[in-house]
């Protein structure tokens, strides 16, 4: 389940399915990108979150090869990007695979100390998209984004946060509290910012490096 609310300004939307870890099918994918168009319009910043001791542990694997997955999971990532307002990630656990994806889309990041970041892909025979590698490489650096995809290493809350991929160490109320202060900021400063900052650094993608992506993907449940 998806939920959301409206505080004051501030919107709220947690992923609530802790008897999966908050993993993600295309279901709560397409929830997840219905809460986020509904409310963003609605505020002036976002919190995104994880009910339980997760904040995602990935992709459902009973449903990731399954048709529409990919389409559902970069819709629901655009929707949180494509937003004018900030959005921020409360990382209150770990957040593996498209979790990591998830909270990379939110423009900024606060990590409780039971955070933890990876991306091992390489163990289940997927790839992430060009937009995935090149943000992760932006935030947390050239070096941790090729442990992260080539090693599947992990990062917890502290490495995150001295590489810069987690902005501020605390738990949901102190990122509740920072989208509270962003919310009294200027919303067309804060929109200009946002969109500079994307349009500055992620650039388009070659045609063969999105060709290789495509043929990287499997086309069916590995025996």
């Amino acid at each position: 389940m998806i939920t959301s609310e409206i505080r004051d300004d501030v919107g709220v939307i947690a992923l609530d399915r802790h008897e999966r870890r908050n993993a993600l099918d295309v279901e709560h994918l397409d929830d997840l990108r219905k809460a986020v168009e509904d409310v963003g319009p609605r505020v002036r910043a976002l919190v995104i979150t994880g009910r339980g001791t997760s904040f995602c542990a990935g992709a459902d694997l009973r449903g990731v090869h399954g048709a529409g997955f990919r389409s559902a999971l970069y819709a629901a990532l655009h929707s949180i990007t494509a937003l004018p307002v900030p959005v921020l990630a409360a990382v209150n656990g770990p957040a593996i695979g498209a979790g990591t994806q998830l909270a990379i889309a939110c423009d900024l990041r606060v990590a409780s100390p039971s955070a933890v970041f990876a991306v091992p892909t390489a163990r289940n025979g997927l790839v992430v998209d060009p937009w995935t590698v090149r943000r992760l490489a932006l935030l947390a650096g050239g070096g941790a984004a090729r442990a992260m995809l080539l090693g599947c290493d992990r990062l917890d809350a502290s490495l995150a946060h001295t590489r810069g991929l987690v902005d501020r160490l605390g738990d949901f109320d102190d990122a509740f509290a920072w989208a509270s202060e962003i919310a009294e900021f200027s919303p067309s400063s804060l929109r200009y910012s946002k969109q500079a900052l994307d349009t500055l650094f992620e650039g388009a993608w070659t045609a063969t490096l999105d060709d290789l992506f495509e043929a990287s993907w499997p086309k069916e449940v590995p025996t």
